[in-house]
């Protein structure tokens, strides 16, 4: 194992295995932006709605126990009904209101993470698909940052019918990308959805953190790679890392 002050990575499989990536993964909360700006911007509106959020972090939690849902959506709604004591209808209405359309506008605000733009468009130049995976619905973010652009599809799993890490989510991801599972690097700043999840699928699993986090946990030893730079990221997949490790060779 390697330790810097941005990166962390396992020589024994991911410098062995990284011309084999044929398509990269991205989660989008807290991962194609910073976490913690996010919540600045929030905090009055959280605040204002604690009680909700309260109540919808419970049913998120409840949700995830369950692999796959026919209707992710109505099961979601009718379970923060019971927790609120109100009505169904009023439930969708104060998920719209709160969580879905009432964060759209925060996202305006944000900007993405340094060079992640790049490392994206630098992949699909090299031919590698891209997908993202969220979830919450993409299309909340708009264009996400210009990055939809470049991506082969974005995925919400609320849509997909389940939670992250459920491994149905992930097997949906490999279907879409056509390609084995060992072929994938998905990329993620949550340890248990981001890379706990898609290893347990077979793929190979990037994990985005501070610094701080990076170099004093061990759980960054159980991802392929462990980064807070997207630009460290970057040259160690296209080989410009000083490692003798095989890479992701440019056309």
């Amino acid at each position: 194992m390697v330790v810097s002050p941005d990166l962390v990575y396992n020589y024994s499989v991911i410098l062995s295995d990284l011309g084999e990536i044929k398509a990269v993964a991205f989660d989008i909360d807290g991962t194609l932006y910073h976490e913690a700006k996010f919540n600045r911007l929030i905090f009055s509106h959280f605040v204002r709605h604690i009680v909700f959020f309260s109540h919808f972090g419970l049913v998120r939690k409840e949700l995830r126990k369950k692999d796959f849902y026919e209707d992710f959506a109505g099961t979601q709604t009718e379970m923060m009904a019971k927790r609120m004591h109100c009505s169904k209808e009023e439930a969708a209405q104060k998920l719209d209101k709160i969580v879905y359309s009432g964060l759209k506008k925060y996202f305006t605000m944000l900007e993405p993470c340094d060079g992640a733009i790049e490392l994206i468009r630098r992949l699909k130049e090299n031919g590698l698909k891209i997908g993202l995976l969220s979830d919450f619905p993409p299309e909340q973010k708009g264009d996400i940052w210009g990055i939809k652009q470049y991506c082969d599809f974005c995925l919400g799993s609320e849509e997909i019918g389940a939670l992250k890490p459920s491994s149905y989510v992930f097997n949906v991801l490999q279907q879409k990308f056509d390609v084995p599972a060992e072929n994938i690097l998905y990329i993620g700043n949550n340890f248990k959805y981001d890379v706990l999840g898609p290893k347990e699928a077979g793929m190979k699993a990037a994990w985005f953190v501070s610094s701080k986090r990076l170099l004093k946990g061990k759980k960054a030893e159980a991802a392929d790679i462990a980064f807070c730079s997207y630009r460290t990221l970057e040259k160690t997949l296209f080989g410009n890392a000083n490692n003798d490790g095989n890479h992701i060779e440019e056309n």
